[in-house]
Order: structure tokens, then sequence, then C-alpha cells
């Protein structure tokens, strides 16, 4: 079978969670339709609660969706279960594994499940990878938080899965453990791996993401490149250090976003659809304040995430 354009196409998909005692029914899912290119990395982003571990369960098989269509790597999950749940690698943020076994037994016993042939497992190899080798005859109830972590992501490459999904991978881990794991997930990606991200760091998902979705109340609202997606806020911050120490803001400039800083600097806030550096520096100009220095800032990831879902909520 030849790779499809798409490692993961969702169509309308539903998942409704019946009452149950005092909880009422639950729409998780409101009607998703996404489509994943082959070989991205991609960031599924959301608030607790938007339906990204609905979306992710689904798809590994551990949640039956109500309605709708999912293909994990040109295969639907319906007709073809078993070969569509293979073309993936699932890391939760929940560390699961028995603590009384090795992380090479570990691996093994998890290639078993995936019906990997003894002379096909590459347990060393991936252990290796993820910075385990010196470890793998010890217990896992001796590893650290750290390690199990990177464990978890060695448990799912076991198969060789052309789709890695990461679901929070990096929670409650440190910086260096971070940066080593990442360095890992841009060699998977750079080998052909088709990444999936969850992440509550939002500056990761946008140094890494060629592309993210973000995930409301159980609806995409946003699925575009990640450039693309920054560029939905025009607006910048202007920062003017005058050449002379200001007590106040000029009249002539309170019909601006401004406000005087206590480092005696002026923070203008603009829109580029709107108005521009030059225009703005003309007034400033106009006001008698000469500059001697001014510094932009754009908006990042997280900026754009707080707008979009609060304007939803």
């Amino acid at each position: 079978m030849s790779a499809p354009d798409y490692a993961i196409e969702v169509e309308n998909l539903e998942k409704t969670y019946a009452a149950s005692g005092k909880m009422p029914e639950k729409r998780a899912l409101k009607g998703i339709d996404i489509k994943i290119p082959r070989g991205s990395i991609f960031g599924l982003l959301g608030p607790n609660g938007a339906g990204k571990s609905t979306f992710i369960n689904i798809l590994a098989g551990l949640v039956t969706k109500t309605s709708g269509t999912a293909k994990i790597w040109g295969m639907d999950i319906d007709q073809h279960p078993r070969a569509s749940r293979a073309a993936i690698g699932v890391v939760n943020q929940e560390i699961t594994m028995d603590p009384f076994f090795t992380p090479a037994e570990a691996l093994e016993l998890q290639a078993g499940f995936y019906g990997v042939p003894k002379g096909d497992r590459r347990t060393s190899e991936i252990l290796d990878a993820v910075g385990l080798l010196d470890k793998k005859d010890a217990y896992v109830r001796q590893l650290s938080g750290g390690m199990k972590r990177r464990l978890m992501v060695a448990k799912a490459l076991v198969h060789n899965p052309p789709v890695l999904i990461l679901d929070e991978p990096t929670a409650g881990v440190d910086v260096e453990l971070r940066r080593s794991l990442w360095q890992y997930v841009r060699r998977l990606h750079d080998e052909g791996t088709t990444i999936i991200l969850t992440t509550h760091y939002l500056e990761e998902a946008e140094e890494l993401c060629d592309e993210i979705a973000i995930v409301n109340h159980g609806e995409i609202i946003a699925c575009e490149p990640t450039g693309q997606l920054l560029k939905r806020l025009d607006q910048r911050i202007l920062v003017v250090t005058p050449r002379e120490e200001l007590k106040s803001v000029p009249d002539s400039l309170k019909s601006l976003d401004i406000e005087l800083l206590a480092t005696g600097d002026l923070k203008i806030g603009y829109r580029t659809s709107e108005t521009g550096i030059g225009r703005i520096l003309e007034q400033v100009r106009e006001a008698g304040i000469g500059v001697a220095d001014l510094s932009t800032d754009q908006p990042n990831l997280e900026d754009v995430f707080v707008a979009m879902t609060s304007e939803v909520a």
C-alpha cells in the first residue's frame, strides 16, 4: 500500500457520553473535520476539557465514537480496526507500566502485543535512541519520572508506526529532558514519522509545529499553518524611548493606545491593518518627542490561543 497524502483523516466526528448518575449527557466532540498531512508535525491545542483526549482515544481504539468517520494512514478505523491502530503509536499523559518489569522487558512485551517477530524487534536500538540503554536491566520502579516518560515514548515506537501521537509528553519534566526529547522527536520526523502533539507549553508548539488546530468545547475553531495562525492577531506593541524624560503622556497622543512606563518608555499598541509604525512615529515627533530608541513586539501563539478560546467561551 502506497503512503497516503494524509496521516489522519476525520470527517464529522461526534462523541456523546451518556448521562450517568448525577452526570448529565456530555457532547464531547461536535462534528470534527480534520486532515493531518503525512510527514508533518501537527499541533492539537485546547484548554482542559476541550475534547483533545477524546479525539486521541477514539483514534487509539480506547473510546467508541458516536458517529462520523476516521482514517489512520488511509485505513478506516471501523473497517480495518487492527491495521489502522497498528499504524499509530500513542504516548499518553499518564505514565502506565508495570514497575516490576525492566525497560527491555517492557519493550519486548509491547512488541509481542503488536505481533512483531523476535528477529525484527529493535529493543536495544530504541532504548539507545531515548537514552535508556544503560538502564535496560533496571526495574521500572527504579527509574526517575523523566526516564519513565522516555520509556513511554520508546514503548510507542516498538512496532515502527508511521504516526506518533504525543499527548502532553513533556508535562512535569525538566528543561534538559524536554530539550533532549524534542531532539529525538525531530529526528523521527526527519526520518518520515508524522508527529501529532498536544501540549500546554505553547512555545513548544510554536517552535515545532508546521500546522496547528485549536479545539474548544468539542469543536475545531482554527486549523492553519502556524505562521498563518499567528497572523490572526495583527496587534503590535511599539516601545519608544524618548531622548528626554517625560513626566506624562502629551495630550495630542492620548487618542492612541499609549502608556508611560516606569522606565520612562512609551508603550503604544496599534493594529497593522489600521496604521503603521511610520504614522505613529510621525505623531510622536509632532508632539515634540525626540526618539532615542524603539522596538516592536509581535503576538505569539499564547496570545492567539487566549484570544480565540476567549471569543467562543
